[in-house]
């Protein structure tokens, strides 16, 4: 019971330090996130008949927000994509620069952004979005509708400009988002799992559902 208790007590401290932290060291929190992203976009699994690969950068993204909070998280991922359109090479096979994010993989990255900002917004206001189900569900919400709805559209664009190919939903489907379903799903179990175990269950920022 005494080492529960001061397990929930280190989560707790944890998670207030980072919340309390000046803008300098929330920066360089978002810059290291940024790093372990680009290094997890290099565990690239190439489908032959689909210009997006399978990638680690979802597991990372999706525990993004729920670990650097409401903003942070978010800016994590715009500096990923930000610097990787600079021209640092840590997308997705040690690839950058612009073309890249106009590529047919961009509005993935787009919708990292999104789904960070996404998780660290409901991590940092509801307690009851740390529980397993509740996270998974979010998830899981994040990953099938702010990445992969930015993402198909890119994707479909590029396909329609770029390669002078226009692509029925289902075969966009086919090509986009079917073949990374399962994985998906595996991803954001993991990493619910992860956030689960991590997060502190008491209210460190003043937390709306605080006490309910």
């Amino acid at each position: 019971m005494e080492v529960a208790t001061r397990i929930s007590r280190a989560k707790y401290d944890i998670f207030r330090w980072r919340y309390e932290l000046s803008v300098p060291k929330k920066l360089a929190l978002a810059l290291g996130m940024a790093c372990l992203i680009g290094l997890v976009a290099q565990i690239r699994i190439i489908i032959p008949w689909s210009p997006v690969p399978v990638t680690g950068q979802t597991f990372a993204v999706l525990l993004a927000g729920v670990l650097l909070g409401r903003w942070w998280g978010g800016a994590s991922l715009a500096i990923y994509a930000g610097l990787g359109a600079a021209g640092v090479p840590w997308f997705a096979g040690l690839s950058s620069g612009l073309g890249y994010l106009a590529g047919p993989t961009g509005g993935y990255i787009i919708g990292f952004i999104l789904a960070a900002l996404f998780l660290g917004h409901l991590t940092d206001t509801y307690i009851r979005s740390r529980s397993f189900l509740s996270m998974l569900v979010l998830m899981l919400l994040a990953n099938f509708i702010l990445i992969y709805v930015p993402g198909l559209l890119q994707l479909g664009l590029w396909l329609n400009l770029v390669k002078g190919e226009t692509v029925a939903f289902t075969t966009l489907l086919g090509i986009g988002a079917l073949p990374f379903v399962a994985g998906d799903i595996t991803k954001a179990v993991l990493a619910a799992a992860i956030a689960r175990g991590v997060t502190p269950k008491l209210a460190y920022n003043g937390e709306v559902d605080k006490g309910k």
